[in-house]
């Protein structure tokens, strides 16, 4: 089977579909990995064949520049559809038009989507599965009638609030023939119903959710959803910067090892709502814990004083790493949060913005970590919340309960059966090879 994944330009989306990338190889299926340019080097670093399409879509610019709206409209809402009062019909009409105006569009741009398009009708996959933003994925699949699913990374918030923003709104306009239109004020329906237009495409609401989701994120933190789901267990992969164990990881700490992370994404101080470095080393200074701080030479730069339990890295694989801690404080991004999940770690996530708040919150009423926004942090509040998290016991049993049910989910290598059966039952049509010969998919 031909199978194409697709993800906008961001590693940190694209780094959740490497392992069941390189699964579908094992098994024998061809796989192209298709984003914009500015991804290539990650693809193929990965060990994956690249498909550059489209133009870079200047993601550093738009984020700084809405940074600060962004952080007012989520730091003290809660995204929780079962949370009474949150998700108003106010909140939700920002969130929708504020997301495609301003991320949607620029991810998924005319170009992009059109060179994936064309890609996709030369080359003919049977199954496209596409990062839960990059929706020009659900486009060129219905365009070639492949079967096509979205790999979620993160907990689905989106289809949750998107399922309660439709509520609200109601039905759509029907036109003649009774095919119903989006709502006049759903702007990511009335945006993908314009651009599958240009292909003379109707619109439906698989556009958005694609005929079924895969879904890394452990049960209990998965929001109610009445979708087709495939539940996948979440195997770290941390890039494409080098995967190195370092002669002193070898040797067991003398002491309770606490790492620190501010991620990849966000190593910058520019980046909105980034927790300043030097406030967080002060936090841990003094404690009778070995700190492994993962910053670059960016970040020791802001940096007044190391303490000195601090060791200071550029770039340790967090899947060697955390098994030898005993908690972790970070940014609060997916990988390095699903990452501590799985290796049973204790965390404190600094998240400020969409789904990150979530987790963290959940990861709280979990008893398997803390939230510390990071518009809150104070060199005392993140120290009594590290000292808490390392003399608690709780904390540890808990992380490991939720260790054992990461755990519960197939490895990638066990869903790909469950791919070819599912692809099989909703391609359109064969594949047809060149020369004219229709091969239909595997089962």
């Amino acid at each position: 089977m031909r199978v194409l994944l697709t993800s906008f330009a961001m590693d940190a989306h694209f780094n959740g579909s490497v392992p069941l990338a390189w699964a579908l190889r094992a098994a024998g299926h061809e796989v192209r990995v298709a984003s914009q340019p500015a991804l290539t080097g990650s693809i193929t670093a990965a060990g994956l064949t690249a498909v550059p399409v489209g133009t870079d879509p200047g993601l550093d610019e738009m984020v700084k520049g809405v940074g600060d709206s962004v952080l007012s409209h989520h730091a003290n809402q809660s995204l929780d559809p079962e949370a009474p009062g949150q998700l108003t019909p106010a909140f939700l009409k920002g969130w929708d038009t504020m997301m495609t105006a301003t991320f949607f569009t620029l991810v998924n741009d005319d170009p992009m989507v059109d060179e994936l398009v064309a890609f996709a009708r030369a080359w003919e996959p049977d199954l496209v599965l596409w990062e839960p933003f990059t929706f020009a994925g659900a486009v060129a699949a219905k365009m070639t009638g492949a079967a096509h699913a979205r790999l979620l990374s993160f907990p689905d918030l989106f289809l949750s609030m998107r399922r309660a923003f439709l509520d609200q709104l109601g039905p759509g306009p029907t036109d003649a023939d009774g095919v119903r239109a989006p709502h006049p004020e759903d702007s990511v329906g009335q945006w993908l119903q314009w651009t599958l237009g240009r292909y003379g495409v109707p619109f439906d609401e698989e556009a958005v959710t694609g005929q079924w989701s895969v879904d890394q994120v452990p049960r209990s933190f998965r929001p109610p959803s009445d979708r087709p789901t495939v539940g996948m267990r979440y195997i770290p992969y941390n890039g494409p910067v080098p995967a190195v164990v370092p002669d002193w990881l070898r040797v067991p700490p003398e002491r309770p090892r606490v790492c620190v992370t501010l991620g990849l994404t966000a190593r910058t101080s520019e980046f909105p709502n980034a927790v300043p470095v030097d406030l967080v080393l002060k936090a841990i200074e003094g404690l009778d814990i070995e700190v492994v701080a993962t910053l670059d030479a960016e970040e020791r730069a802001l940096l007044s004083h190391v303490p000195d339990n601090v060791r200071l890295v550029d770039h340790v694989p967090l899947h060697a790493l955390l098994p030898t801690c005993a908690a972790i404080v970070h940014h609060g991004g997916a990988g390095t949060w699903s990452t501590a999940l799985v290796e049973g770690v204790p965390q404190i996530a600094m998240g400020w913005i969409w789904d990150a708040i979530e987790r963290a919150r959940r990861q709280q009423e979990l008893g398997a970590g803390l939230h510390l926004p990071s518009h809150e942090v104070t060199v005392e509040g993140l120290r009594s919340r590290l000292v808490r998290l390392l003399e608690e016991p709780s904390f540890a049993s808990a992380a490991a309960r939720l260790r054992t049910e990461a755990e519960s989910d197939p490895t990638p290598a066990e869903v790909v059966p469950v791919l070819e059966r599912l692809t099989a039952q909703h391609r359109a049509h064969g594949r047809r090879r060149p020369g004219g010969a229709s091969t239909p998919c595997a089962s």
